[in-house]
């Protein structure tokens, strides 16, 4: 896949993974480490339209709520210095997913089952792909998009890691990546 020209120093960091794992807070830490403006995918949409993302769904649909979110991460996967944090469900999306790898540089933030698992309790109500869904739906989900996640440029797997210790450890491979590549 062909990148565009922006030095490695000013692309954005996108960071994508299965819902829960912690891409907002991480990608919040590492914004703020690195001087640069943070952006969350889920957000912006729950801003524009004045709801939360359960009720997009509910009140919108899915493919409302997935067009904006196109429209979102094309826009800011493409300016530089960004930190954007997306959604569980985004990179599924062909297009976003080729645009942030050509013109950003993509975390893959990975989790195993069992250590997800223990997170669903928190997440069950407000994440819209969870509702009315059996456990086994739940683990198949997660284990097809699993799939998708394994294009991206970098990957770290959060279980037993706090935020910030996997903050820390992204930011030290991208200024050592700054170093050699630049």
């Amino acid at each position: 896949m062909q990148t565009d020209r922006t030095s490695l120093k000013e692309k954005s960091l996108v960071f994508i993974g299965f819902m829960g794992v912690g891409k907002t807070t991480v990608a919040q830490i590492v914004a703020k480490k690195l001087y640069r403006d943070f952006i969350d995918i889920d957000y912006e949409i729950e801003k524009e339209f004045q709801m939360p993302t359960t009720e997009i769904f509910n009140l919108l649909g899915e493919e409302k709520f997935r067009k904006k979110e196109k429209d979102y991460v094309l826009h800011y996967c493409k300016q530089p210095l960004k930190v954007v944090s997306l959604g569980g469900g985004a990179f599924m999306q062909e297009a976003i997913r080729e645009a942030c790898l050509k013109h950003s540089i993509v975390f893959y933030l990975d989790i195993s089952w069992d250590s997800w698992k223990e997170r669903l309790h928190m997440l069950v109500d407000s994440r819209p792909v969870l509702q009315n869904k059996s456990i086994d739906d739940i683990e198949d989900l997660f284990h097809e998009r699993k799939k998708t996640y394994e294009e991206h440029n970098s990957t770290f797997i959060t279980d037993n890691n706090d935020a910030e210790e996997v903050a820390d450890y992204i930011i030290d491979s991208i200024k050592l990546a700054w170093e050699l590549y630049d």
